[in-house]
């Protein structure tokens, strides 16, 4: 186990090439250049969205938790608690639904639950551990009720989303694994993937696999184009790129040394959205696009400087104005809350709603910014109600 805590942390993925017919699609999308300085823009995200501040009620004291949310349906929200390793639910309003805990080594117990995906309308709650490279998927109800194992041999499911009533859309990790073993045989991260139990080549050509949500049959492989290019440290330490990512009309797919967003929308077609320039293997350091976020009138976006030396990742966080095509530096405000700035970008404003992003609010700093007036109207209220060892303050956005 040691061993494969080690590759999570060693491991970043190796990409290859794009071609010119590509480059040339590109020519009518929406870009941002990373060499641009481009100005800082307030945005009051009470302009913009509908904001509602949520607090999962833990007066019931089993639903206290130490960790986040991990999906959000149209009636529930999940959260896991690190501590317990519990799973819970609440309703939309934030009170308490049900809880479980199947953590253990059995047969119908999940190791990790670092992904959770829940499908309301079946009562499927999908879990299972990216850390230690699962191929299978443990399937519970909402009461901890055992399902069903789903199982996709020789794929790590790194990374998981739920793609509509019949699939979800996963990330192979075993796709790159080889690739990386090749190009770092010098490196001690080559002896850490020798010896890995499940160092094996992928039968697939691509990372990107929609599976069955009953028995894991692969459904459909996207092929994002990509390039020989490996983003790692002297020391191993990687930046975990931001794959993918829900939009009302599909999902955003992204391979950081490609520079282009791709929609993989719900009729199983792939269209380039949108790209950075110039191109991360022509500069150094290296700067990728992470991803991005497209919800009302803006794309909310990232870009990561690869500092292999020190390994610092410093990221910048840019909002683009779909209306005139103008494009910032971030500063969105939070009125109820003087001297908060917020970002939204795919790695940073937690989960996404189709529509909106939720911030997570510490208890303790809104506790003392409340004895120090920096609160006001409802988060005020709200925060003068809670005692500080209840749960965090839950910001939702949902533009318009």
């Amino acid at each position: 186990m040691k061993e494969i805590m080690l590759l999570y942390l060693f491991f970043i993925t190796a990409i290859t090439s794009n071609c010119s017919s590509d480059k040339q699609s590109k020519d009518s999308l929406p870009y941002i250049d990373s060499q641009k300085n481009y100005p800082i823009k307030e945005l009051i995200l009470t302009d913009v969205a509908e904001v509602t501040y949520l607090y999962l009620n833990s007066d019931e004291r089993d639903y206290l938790y130490n960790g986040g949310i991990r999906c959000v349906t149209e009636n529930t929200i999940v959260v896991y608690d690190n501590s317990s390793h519990t799973v819970l639910f609440f309703s939309k309003d934030g009170k308490p639904k049900s809880r479980f805990n199947r953590k253990g080594r059995g047969g119908e117990e999940y190791f990790e639950a670092d992904i959770i995906l829940y499908d309301e309308t079946t009562d499927d709650v999908f879990i299972f551990s990216s850390v230690a490279y699962a191929d299978f998927i443990q399937v519970y109800s909402s009461v901890g009720k055992y399902k069903r194992k789903i199982s996709v041999p020789g794929v790590s499911m790194y990374r998981a989303i739920n793609f509509d009533e019949h699939s979800l859309l996963v990330y192979d990790l075993n796709y790159y694994r080889p690739k990386l073993y090749e190009k770092q045989k010098s490196s001690p991260i080559a002896g850490l993937l020798a010896q890995s139990p499940s160092f094996i080549f992928s039968k697939y050509d691509s990372p990107f696999l929609l599976i069955s949500k009953i028995d894991g049959a692969i459904m459909d492989i996207i092929k994002v184009p990509e390039r020989d290019i490996v983003l790692l440290t002297p020391e191993g330490l990687p930046f975990d790129p931001t794959r993918m990512i829900q939009s009302l009309n599909g999902i955003f797919l992204c391979n950081p040394d490609n520079d282009t967003v791709y929609l993989y929308s719900k009729d199983r077609s792939l269209t380039p959205v949108f790209y950075k320039t110039p191109p991360g293997i022509d500069s150094y350091p290296i700067v990728i696009l992470n991803n991005f976020i497209d919800i009302g009138q803006y794309q909310f976006m990232e870009l990561v400087t690869v500092c292999r030396e020190n390994r610092e990742y410093p990221i910048k966080y840019y909002f683009r104005d779909k209306q005139n095509g103008d494009i910032y530096r971030q500063k969105i405000v939070l009125p109820d809350y003087k001297g908060k700035e917020l970002y939204i970008g795919p790695s940073k404003s937690g989960y996404r709603f189709k529509d909106g992003v939720r911030f997570n609010l510490d208890l303790l700093e809104l506790k003392q910014d409340y004895r120090d007036n920096r609160l006001s109207g409802k988060l005020k209220e709200l925060v003068a109600t809670l005692k500080d060892d209840d749960n965090n303050v839950i910001v939702i956005a949902r533009f318009k």
